[in-house]
């Protein structure tokens, strides 16, 4: 990747985690895709140097850098050979936690934050549902109020990311049903909730999947799970306006994590077509191997400039009024979609210019792969993203 125009703390920081990560070959990611055991090695690695907090203010032991900065450390995790279980093993901190750096009260901040710097607790982001999927104003998990103050949780998550190694997750719920409010987007809550897995009215179960195996994806049930009324972040019922906050974070994120991908893909099949010698000669010297790659980088490099100008965009309006959020949210977006697109084709050419080998376990390509296609579909999917730039860009008619 080419990093002039980087600044001098994204490139630090591209530095101190490229060093971190060298400490974990790809054989290891290889072993614990293949076992579906989570890198707690490697988590504890990120929080001793406490890179868990890079976003987070320092007040609370946090580094108090910005998204940028945390973008360029999610890609590099990924560059590395981690690939996304690497980064899906710390994802959640740093977004998930945005929303209640925010709006969280000063008790909140100070007995949560510094545990999930620390390392000490893991969180999850409790947002996606089985019934509702994208259409997150019609969640139908209900925290009911109780006369004591506290909650009853009832409802189901889905895709819950790190689950079951999180004692804390950020939950979003419905407090007044759809029909009471004035808006679909009132009426929802935003909770950080400790997962006590020994307390009544919590089951969770175990998704098997496709790729980023080292990490654990989950449904999650609630029934009449209570939690203290002290749980709550923000306002009742502005739930779904506080946690946009972290949702294009996420999507920046994302994007990062998907040119990481693209990148790692694209040097290992480069390397292969270099040394890979068929008819006397290396097939790299071929214009059907070469110009597919030359195409790959070159979508990744645009989807790279997109991405840290999304980043950069989220950060400036901290100071920056003039930067509105719907100017955040198209960049968020659009980053997130190009990029994804250019990890996909990256990685998928990769296994193709290894021919057979790309198959094979011990290359990685076929890992990668399998793990490119969760920055296309999550956290929104392609043809989401396409809406949203056809209504809010575009202005042309809602099609749904």
């Amino acid at each position: 990747m080419e990093t002039t125009g980087f600044t001098e703390n994204q490139m630090t920081v591209r530095e101190a985690i490229g060093a971190v990560c060298s400490r974990f070959p790809n054989t290891y990611w290889q072993e614990h895709d293949l076992k579906e055991e989570d890198p707690k090695e490697f988590h504890a690695a990120m929080a001793e140097g406490g890179w868990l907090g890079i976003a987070l203010p320092e007040s609370l032991g946090g580094a108090g850098l910005g998204v940028s900065e945390a973008v360029m450390m999610m890609q590099t995790i990924t560059e590395s050979g981690a690939g996304m279980a690497g980064a899906q093993a710390i994802h959640a901190n740093v977004y998930a936690t945005q929303p209640l750096a925010k709006f969280g009260t000063k008790e909140q901040l100070e007995s949560t934050i510094p545990n999930i710097i620390s390392g000490k607790w893991r969180t999850c982001f409790g947002v996606t549902e089985p019934n509702t999927g994208l259409d997150t104003l019609r969640l139908r998990t209900v925290a009911k109020k109780q006369p004591d103050g506290s909650y009853s949780v009832t409802g189901q998550k889905i895709w819950i990311t790190c689950a079951q190694v999180a004692q804390k997750m950020i939950l979003l719920a419905r407090t007044t049903p759809l029909e009471e409010v004035k808006k679909p987007s009132e009426g929802l809550s935003l909770f950080c909730i400790d997962l006590d897995k020994n307390a009544p009215g919590l089951d969770m179960r175990k998704i098997k999947k496709m790729g980023g195996r080292a990490v654990d994806a989950n449904e999650v049930f609630f029934d009449n799970y209570r939690i203290p009324a002290d749980t709550l972040v923000g306002a009742e019922d502005q739930g779904f306006k506080i946690i946009l906050h972290g949702m294009n974070a996420e999507r920046c994120l994302l994007a990062g994590e998907a040119l990481g991908l693209g990148y790692a893909a694209l040097k290992k099949a480069a390397e292969y077509a270099r040394e890979r010698v068929v008819f006397q000669r290396p097939i790299g010297m071929n214009q059907g191997i070469a110009h597919p790659l030359a195409d790959a980088y070159m979508k990744l490099e645009a989807a790279k400039l997109t991405t840290y100008h999304a980043a950069r965009l989220y950060d400036s309006n901290r100071e920056d009024g003039s930067i509105k959020q719907d100017a955040i949210g198209v960049a968020a977006n659009t980053a997130k979609y190009l990029a994804a697109e250019a990890a996909f084709t990256a990685c998928e050419r990769a296994v193709m210019t290894h021919g057979g080998m790309g198959y094979a376990m011990e290359y990685d390509v076929e890992r990668w792969l399998r793990e490119c296609f969760v920055p296309r579909i999550a956290p929104v999917s392609r043809e989401m993203i396409m809406n949203y730039i056809s209504e809010k860009v575009l202005r042309l008619p809602r099609s749904y």
